[in-house]
């Protein structure tokens, strides 16, 4: 094997290694380079640039993590290895299979089992040709922050599937940040404003399990029931992620049987009082919830957060324990939870009450 070759193979490993580059890590890097491809499709020279400047960045912070797990020394060995052998055998390409040593003294970074888990601010691919690469966002499963009727504390915890005790039920949601990009973003903006005429009351379902009633006490907002192309953009996109994301939650991969995709509009006052998606026969085949965030910026309304609450068994029908996840919605970031979990959206608070500066949502279930 030439040292070209054991670079190669080492540069591997690292990327497969967990505390080098965790699995969410991972998931946005191929969210990154996907939507800089759309971005760049027809100008091979601007997507070779932009990929370029991906792997450059995170090759770096690979090294870097590396230097503090394994040591100085035998990273530089290996990569001064593989770049003498590529003076002969042809220089390596700039992948993400490639760690590239750190420019200059820098100190190590913290492993990332170091890190917080809370809400990180999403850091969106740039545009092909900006002056910076875009940088990876971290958002850990479970994000968010647990409350109590009188406590507010960060969950710093990993939140495996698992219940404290057979009565109650634990919330769990993965949050993936980036998930279009901006161009695209901005023409789902577009595409919703200019809808804003065909958006009917939102409805629920009735105790019998009849749909097209709206209550009111229960749930104010307005919905879109034909998403148009973005229902297959969307759905395209979860079936990259979704294996992980069952991963994660500790659910069981299943065959979607069908799927449901709405964009729902939430304005002054409007919300949804604590339900589950599943709770009633027509629906109980909803196995998967998924909460897309978007709105234009700068941001023009406040509330109209999701709590995922944990829950105790009454009966036929789950009550809060007191305890819950609040997912602030910011753009670009999509939720996904059991359709099982007892959530509700809180009241928005939108001062100028205009249709476009509401909060936005692609939501939807996928069936089993």
């Amino acid at each position: 094997m030439t040292s070209k070759q054991i670079l190669d193979a080492f540069s591997e490993t690292l990327m497969r290694d967990e505390r080098i580059l965790s699995p969410r890590e991972r998931e946005l890097l191929m969210s990154l380079v996907h939507n800089a491809r759309n971005e760049s499709s027809n100008n091979p020279e601007i997507q070779s640039a932009v990929t370029a400047a991906i792997a450059r960045s995170v090759g770096e912070t690979v090294a870097q993590r590396a230097f503090a797990l394994l040591g100085s020394s035998i990273v530089e060995q290996i990569v001064t290895r593989g770049a003498a052998s590529s003076a002969t055998e042809g220089s390596i390409p700039a992948t993400f299979a490639g760690p590239q040593p750190p420019s200059g003294p820098q100190p190590p970074s913290a492993a990332p089992k170091d890190r917080p888990a809370g809400p990180q601010p999403p850091s969106g691919p740039q545009p092909p040709g900006g002056p910076q690469p875009p940088s990876i966002s971290l958002r850990q499963q479970g994000a968010g922050t647990r409350q109590t009727a009188a406590l507010k504390e960060p969950d710093f915890k990993s939140r495996a599937a698992v219940l404290d005790s057979p009565e109650i039920a634990r919330a769990e949601c993965v949050v993936l940040d980036e998930f279009l990009a901006p161009q695209e973003i901005q023409e789902l903006i577009r595409y919703t404003l200019e809808h804003e005429s065909q958006f009917t009351s939102s409805e629920v379902i009735s105790p019998i399990g009849e749909p097209g009633v709206a209550d009111y006490n229960h749930r104010r907002s307005r919905v879109l029931m034909e998403p148009g192309p973005w229902e297959d953009m969307i759905l395209d996109r979860i079936r990259l992620v979704i294996p992980r994301v069952l991963q994660q939650l500790g659910m069981e991969e299943f065959s979607v049987a069908r799927t449901e995709v709405q964009i729902t509009a939430s304005n002054d006052g409007d919300f949804f009082r604590a339900h589950c998606d599943d709770a009633q026969e027509r629906i109980a085949s909803r196995r998967m919830t998924f909460v897309y965030f978007f709105h234009r910026e700068p941001t023009q309304f406040a509330g109209g957060e999701l709590r995922l609450h944990d829950s105790r068994r009454s009966g036929d029908h789950p009550n809060s324990t007191g305890s819950y996840q609040t997912i602030v919605p910011q753009q670009n970031q999509i939720v996904f939870f059991p359709c099982s979990t007892l959530h509700e959206i809180t009241p928005v608070q939108c001062r100028s009450r205009a249709f476009a500066d509401g909060r936005f949502t692609v939501n939807g279930w996928l069936h089993q």
